[in-house]
This record gives C-alpha cells, sequence and structure tokens, in this order.
C-alpha cells in the first residue's frame, strides 16, 4: 500500500475514533500492527489534527466565554476547565518520570475495550434513574482531569468515554454537557501532549526523530477534517440517544481481537 494512502486511512481512523468513545489509540495500535508501526510523533500530532477539529467546532463557545469572563458563570466554568488541565498535566509528567508507557501489542487493547464497554453500560444503568444535571462541579472536574491520564497510559480506554462518564458518575448527568466539557479539557491536553512530543524530536535531532512529513502532513489533514464531522455528529447524537451502542461495539471489537491473536 502506498505510504501516502496508508497515512490518510490512518488519519481517517484517527479522526472517525479520537471523539467517539471506542478508543483512538487503541485503534491506531491495532490498525499499525497490520499497516505497519508510526512514531509516537506522528500518532500523538495526528491526535492533534483531530484536536484542531474539536477547537473549530467548539470556537464559538470558547469565544463566548472568554468574551464574557466578566459573568461569574464563565469564570467558575473556565476555573474548573483550567483545574481538570492542571490534574491531567501533573498526572501526565508523573506517569512519564514513572516511565510508563503504552503497551504495543493487540491483546491489552483488546481487554480495554471489552472492559471500557462493560464500564460504559454498567455507568449508564447507575445513572438511568437520576435526574439530569448541567452543572459542573469541582468533583467533576477533578475526576475528569484524573481520568485523561488513564488513556495515556492504557491503550483502548479511550479519552472520551473515561472522562463523559467520569463526568457523568461524578454527578453531570446531562450527557452534551458531558460530553462537551469532556471534549473542552481534551483541547489544550492533546495540544500540550503534541508540543512535547515536536520538543522531543528537535531536542533528539533529525536522526534521532525521523519523520516523513508528507506522509504525517496527509494524515494531519484527514485526521482533522473527519474529525470536524465526527464530533459534530456526536454531539447532536448525545442530544436524544445513551451511548450503549458504543459500548456493545466495544464488546464486539475486544472480543474479535482476542480471537484474532490467538
Amino acid at each position: 500500500m502506498p505510504d501516502l494512502l496508508n497515512a490518510a486511512l490512518l488519519g481517517i481512523i484517527e479522526g472517525l475514533t479520537e471523539f467517539l468513545p471506542v478508543s483512538s489509540t487503541g485503534h491506531l495500535l491495532i490498525a499499525e500492527h497490520w499497516l505497519g508501526p508510526r512514531s509516537e510523533l506522528f500518532n500523538v500530532a495526528i491526535q492533534a489534527g483531530a484536536i484542531l477539529a474539536s477547537l473549530l467546532v467548539f470556537w464559538p463557545r470558547l469565544q463566548k466565554l472568554v468574551v464574557g469572563l466578566g459573568e461569574r458563570d464563565n469564570r467558575d466554568y473556565l476555573a474548573k476547565l483550567t483545574f481538570a488541565f492542571a490534574i491531567t498535566s501533573a498526572g501526565g509528567l508523573i506517569a512519564k518520570k514513572a516511565g510508563l508507557e503504552l503497551p504495543q501489542t493487540v491483546a491489552p487493547v483488546a481487554g480495554a475495550l471489552i472492559l471500557g464497554g462493560v464500564w460504559m453500560m454498567l455507568v449508564e444503568w447507575l445513572v438511568a434513574g437520576r435526574a439530569e444535571h448541567n452543572d459542573v462541579t469541582w468533583k467533576v472536574a477533578f475526576w475528569v482531569g484524573a481520568c485523561q491520564i488513564l488513556a495515556a497510559v492504557f491503550p483502548g480506554t479511550s479519552r472520551s468515554a473515561a472522562t463523559i462518564f467520569a463526568a457523568m458518575l461524578a454527578g453531570l448527568t446531562a450527557r452534551p454537557a458531558a460530553t462537551e466539557f469532556a471534549f473542552l479539557v481534551g483541547i489544550p491536553t492533546m495540544f500540550a501532549a503534541t508540543g512535547y512530543e515536536f520538543l522531543k524530536a528537535h531536542q533528539g535531532g533529525a536522526q534521532a526523530a525521523p519523520e516523513d512529513w508528507p506522509a504525517f502532513i496527509v494524515a494531519f489533514v484527514v485526521s482533522a477534517v473527519v474529525a470536524f464531522i465526527a464530533v459534530k455528529w456526536l454531539l447532536r447524537y448525545v442530544q436524544t440517544h445513551r451511548f450503549t451502542a458504543f459500548a456493545w461495539y466495544r464488546i464486539a471489537a475486544g472480543i474479535a481481537l482476542l480471537a484474532l491473536v490467538r
């Protein structure tokens, strides 16, 4: 398969799965198991393409928050976004210092997909009888920030699944509100992760971190375009649907992967 087509396919996979609660990192690891490995910089940076799409989708909301800083509710919301990001940053640095790295094998991803699917169904069941709450509390912000770290350490967890369902379990039971907060926290998180990887590549020099830049650019652009469509669709979907279909997909995909790697 030509390398640019390979990169475009990875961009499509990333764009579709970054915000759907099915694990983009897990799907990329699985895809690269058959399509050939890519650098960590490549994987993180095409995730940044998807995050750029999210930034464009949420730009009106972010503008409203910044322009309306004189309003207490906007200041409170931004403070909680900052707090959640700080929790993620601190935990991510600790994980890096501890040498925790994503495993490069399919079996752990498959297991995380199955466990995550079961977890999603359990949370949906737990919040089913609760009244919908749209207020982001400090408890919600803490758990969203903490659960972002899980996705960085355990492939197959899914950043969106971990954070959305952490928010719901912590009391933000309105799915659209939980989804929005989780995605907004993800914007600075993924841009920071991308900047960190670029810095490592620059410090290591070109020979230490070679990169196929044409393929990199193709994957980045494709990821951004596909993610923009996926985010818009998901935000409409959660207005009237639960996440149960994604939970069943995760369980089915995990079982299929375990069968394939035997």
